[in-house]
């Protein structure tokens, strides 16, 4: 069943990792997200339809529509940097309506959330034989949040940072200024943020709707 909801029921397709950040070097893979709508009748039977799928092409993965909304909603960072990637590679009017509320998503939760999975990156890091690309992509989480708090976005492309951060992926920057680094941007999450209280569950839930409506 799974293999007729990518790509037939693909309603958004996006470019994700190193090359969507700008970090890519010469053997970065290609990491596709997306969003499938799965018809609307196979929710009605016992057995429902999977809530993502992986593949077919290498480094896929698609989560269906209901699903990506409820990662959405809780500021989960994967999810909302989808609806911020600049390389799209397919959208669909459902797709293109996606990326239109992409900011009913937001709330101050985003604030626990990016700085939550950083740390929990941090802590499976090794101060004595650190895995310098996990240490790169915690810092370019905290500062795809820090911008996303300050502004109402999240920070995808990394242009401002690309040769330093890249040197922390070489191993050529200090553990004890990867840690200050992170401190530093850890500490700023404390400031004035620009994103609402709670997100616009009720915009999210008539996209939603009528998406469900628009796949019977």
């Amino acid at each position: 069943m799974e293999a007729q909801f990518v790509p037939d029921r693909l309603v958004l397709s996006v470019v994700v990792g190193s090359r969507a950040y700008g970090l890519d070097t010469e053997d970065s893979d290609v990491d596709r997200r997306g969003v499938y709508v799965a018809p609307t009748p196979l929710f009605w039977r016992l057995a429902k339809p999977p809530t993502h799928v992986e593949g077919p092409l290498p480094e896929q993965f698609s989560w269906e529509v209901e699903r990506f909304c409820a990662l959405a909603l809780q500021a989960n960072p994967t999810v909302l940097e989808c609806l911020w990637s600049p390389i799209v590679e397919h959208a669909t009017p459902a797709g293109e309506e996606l990326i239109a509320i992409r900011d009913a998503f937001l709330s101050e939760r985003a604030h626990q959330t990016f700085v939550g999975y950083a740390d929990a990156q941090f802590r499976r890091l090794d101060p004595g034989r650190p895995r310098w690309k996990q240490a790169m992509h915690m810092i370019r989480l905290l500062l795809s949040g820090l911008h996303l708090i300050r502004h109402g976005e999240p920070l995808v492309r990394m242009d401002a940072h690309r040769d330093r951060l890249l040197a922390v992926r070489r191993g050529e920057v200090p553990w004890t200024e990867v840690r200050r680094w992170r401190e530093e941007l850890v500490a700023s999450f404390d400031g004035t943020s620009a994103l609402p209280g709670e997100p616009d569950r009720q915009r999210v839930e008539n996209y939603l709707v009528n998406t469900r409506k628009a796949a019977l």
